[in-house]
């Protein structure tokens, strides 16, 4: 007679329920499952908190180096993508379970509770949800910021020159002026004379120059807009 073969699960079953009953181990994994929900509303909260921090105790020793970014550079990557790095609690998307997992890690592996948490995104994002990829950092200290967490999706490949035309009003200028060249050409050849002339071309670039400057000091001064420099740390909706 051939002996049965042992199932290990249900061997590991036994063992389990030996010295415990199914409404014992109920109670105590709902008790875990409790204290982790409990654990995430505070750092949600903490994370949302007006409270401001300008450093946290970091064991330097256990920070990757590659997510250490000083205050110049995320001001210039700002200015060059147009976007904004403000305090968590302007922003008015759901920060995703991967990120609190992160801070949860990160604080029990430095032993601190960490504080004074900043969003890099584009300027829709701390006003209404959207797909585009905000980034999550913590202050270290000395103008330093430690990058925790990046979700959704990147930005547009054409982004940075898309927004260059708002880096500063010269950008804005040149931008004025090629366009209004280009703008030019598609005017027809004689349409204000009989015989065409470089003339004419500059009276028709400069009317197109005037008009395509008139509209874009409208939309600026209409909307309340501003150039990339001045609104990457601003938290006021008509920067």
């Amino acid at each position: 007679m051939l002996l049965p073969k042992t199932n290990i699960e249900k061997v590991l079953a036994r063992r389990k329920f030996a010295n415990q009953s199914p409404n014992d181990l109920l109670l105590e994994v709902q008790q875990i499952l409790d204290t982790q929900i409990t654990e995430t509303e505070q750092i949600e909260t903490k994370i949302r908190a007006t409270k401001t921090c300008s450093e946290n105790s970091f064991v330097f020793d256990l920070l990757e180096t590659g997510n250490i970014y000083h205050i110049d550079q995320i001001k210039e990557i700002c200015i060059d993508y147009r976007l904004r790095f403000l305090d968590a609690k302007y922003f008015k998307g759901k920060i995703p379970q991967a990120g609190i997992a992160k801070i949860k890690y990160l604080e029990f592996q430095h032993n601190t509770s960490i504080e004074g948490f900043k969003i890099m995104a584009p300027s829709k994002l701390f006003k209404l949800e959207d797909k585009d990829d905000p980034l999550l950092f913590a202050p270290i200290g000395n103008g330093y910021y430690y990058l925790i967490h990046k979700w959704g999706n990147d930005l547009h490949p054409l982004r940075k020159a898309l927004v260059w035309p708002f880096k500063g009003i010269v950008n804005l200028t040149i931008t004025a002026l090629i366009l209004s060249y280009f703008v030019a050409l598609l005017v027809p050849d004689g349409l204000f004379s009989k015989e065409s002339s470089m003339a004419e071309f500059m009276i028709v670039y400069f009317f197109m120059f005037k008009s395509i400057a008139a509209v874009i000091i409208f939309y600026g001064f209409a909307l309340g807009k501003n150039f990339n420099p001045a609104i990457w740390n601003s938290k006021y909706f008509n920067a």
